[in-house]
């Protein structure tokens, strides 16, 4: 006999795996990321709408969930068990919009809360028959759950109408899995025209990986090859390893043909049956309890590494995008400085103002030349480990990321960046040449703006610039101007290196902005071991 556990410690180390779960994130569009993203909200619809309610409250009343794909039935089948029109049915595809959920009246308390299906928003109508959907002003019907009362229903047996698995509208698919997930007892509904299609299989199988509590449905079979139809879908049922599900016939019968009657009581009588001894039988109802639960916690041995390994993979991912704007960048440093060390800045206009310099050309002229040249090799510089970080995302699936692909037209350009940069380096250095000529004789003092367009020129020029550190050595002396250029030198490389590392981190904002960690791998892991050693 299989039992619930529900000592605290259990509750405790599955709700800190329920927590991790739900922090897990799989941004980047890598090829396992889908079904990773895919896997752990389901593990999270089963964590916050089955287990954690169930095993914290196991006397709860048990949850038949009604399931199948377009036109199977399901909404007559639940209206027939329940013996009145609770749940919407009709020709028209897909019918069942917002889901329906009927009890005994002693047991609404315990689903008009929050306790199981927390996402859904409450709709209680006690009591009547059901002409429209019925929604709250400005409710969207996808994301309601309609709780419907009936005495024909014994105590402790719940029955959830649910979507259709296979609708045309993805978020009917999407709620119909959620509600699955919520289930004590998978009811798998399908036809005899049907019961071969894919949609209906894939949940079987995954009931079975999951070692739910299921039975299912044949629904609509012509009495003239019940016999037949029944075979053939018992074989493949056992071809599938699920031979031993309880399986149930229900004949087309005129009451079927529309979808808008009831059928016979004879007809849903051994589901009913079967049904109310699963919920009233306290052997049976704790087999069916203790075997879902146990099944959800025994499939995380398998569903969790694999989250971790998708996490993993995330992280790697991560690091490959980053080292390629790292060595990008770095590259880029380092050939930058070597070619401010080369003298590269004093080239073409700059060049031409310096020989024309003093005669022809101002301190000021001369620097404002200076700057320019030096903001457009940085702007090289940025440019070029740009091209090179794009060429290397594109050979990266996960740089197809919406937030790594587009460019933020707010932002501020590079140029304006890097020119704010080297204008206030400029003001830094005429500051520092200033402080120079505050100590010389007044009598013989240098024009400040002079001398911080000899130092810019000495520190940019390489060799070309020679005759500017011995035309700064005239003015305020070899001492001073070792000193300035010193000053200066330092002065510039902060400045470089603050605009690589600037231009770095706007590159990896976005993807700093994922939050791609290497921890949410090991937390899984750790999570899963504390609650198996619980268990």
């Amino acid at each position: 006999m299989v039992t619930l556990d529900v000592r605290p410690q259990l509750l405790d180390a599955l709700s800190a795996l329920r927590d991790r779960v739900a922090a897990a994130r799989f941004p980047l569009p890598l090829a396992g990321a889908p079904r990773a993203r895919a896997n752990r909200d389901e593990l999270l619809a089963q964590l916050d709408d089955y287990l954690v309610p169930r095993l914290r409250e196991p006397e709860a009343p048990l949850l038949a969930v009604v399931g199948g794909s377009t036109g199977a039935g399901k909404s007559t089948l639940v209206n027939s068990l329940v013996g009145r029109r609770v749940s919407e049915a009709g020709v028209l595809r897909p019918t069942t919009r917002t889901p329906v959920l009927v009890c005994h009246p002693e047991d609404h308390h315990w689903f008009s809360g929050m306790r199981v299906l927390p996402d859904l928003t409450r709709v209680w109508v006690p009591h009547q028959d059901v002409s429209d959907e019925l929604l709250l002003p400005g409710e969207d019907p996808a994301r309601v759950l309609r709780v419907e009362t009936a005495d024909t229903l014994p105590p402790g047996l719940a029955l959830l109408d649910a979507p259709d698995v296979d609708s045309l509208v993805a978020d009917n698919r999407t709620l119909a899995a959620e509600l699955i997930c919520a289930a004590d007892i998978w009811v798998m509904v399908t036809t005899a025209a049907r019961y071969a299609d894919a949609v209906p299989w894939h949940l079987l199988r995954t009931a079975k990986e999951y070692n739910a509590a299921l039975v299912t449905v044949l629904d609509r079979v012509p009495h003239q090859v019940v016999s037949e139809v029944s075979r053939q879908y018992g074989a493949l049922l056992t071809k599938a390893g699920l031979g031993e599900v309880p399986r149930f016939t229900v004949p087309e019968l005129p009451e079927s043909a529309w979808g808008g009657g009831l059928l016979p009581a004879t007809a849903v009588a051994p589901l009913r049956t079967w049904l109310v001894h699963q919920a009233q039988d306290p052997a049976a109802r704790q087999h069916t309890l203790g075997r879902t639960a146990h099944g959800v916690l025994d499939s995380l041995k398998a569903r969790m590494p694999e989250l971790a390994s998708a996490a993993a993979a995330q992280y790697a991912a991560a690091l490959r995008l980053t080292a390629a704007v790292d060595g990008a960048y770095d590259s880029e440093h380092t050939r930058v400085r070597g070619r401010l060390q080369a003298g590269a800045v004093l080239a073409g206009d700059a060049l031409k103002r310096w020989r024309a310099f003093p005669l022809d050309c101002s301190a000021g002229e001369l620097l404002d030349a200076l700057t320019e040249s030096l903001a457009a090799l940085l702007l090289c510089a940025v440019s070029a480990a740009d091209e090179r970080v794009d060429e290397a995302w594109r050979r990266e699936p996960a740089a197809d990321a919406p937030e790594l692909t587009g460019r933020d037209p707010a932002l501020e350009s590079a140029e304006h960046r890097i020119g704010m940069a080297v204008r206030r380096w400029r003001r830094e250095l005429e500051e520092f040449a200033e402080e120079e000529v505050r100590d010389l004789d007044r009598s013989i003092a240098p024009d400040p703006e002079v001398i911080a367009a000899l130092v810019a020129t000495a520190l940019l020029g390489g060799r070309r610039a020679r005759s500017a550190g011995e035309g700064l050595a005239e003015r305020i002396g070899a001492h001073g101007a070792l000193r300035l250029r010193d000053r200066g030198g330092r002065l510039l490389t902060e400045h470089l290196d603050r605009v690589v590392r600037t231009e770095r981190e706007r590159r990896l904002a976005p993807l700093d902005a994922l939050d791609v960690h290497p921890e949410p791998q090991a937390e899984l892991i750790a999570a899963l071991s504390v609650l198996q050693k619980e268990r």
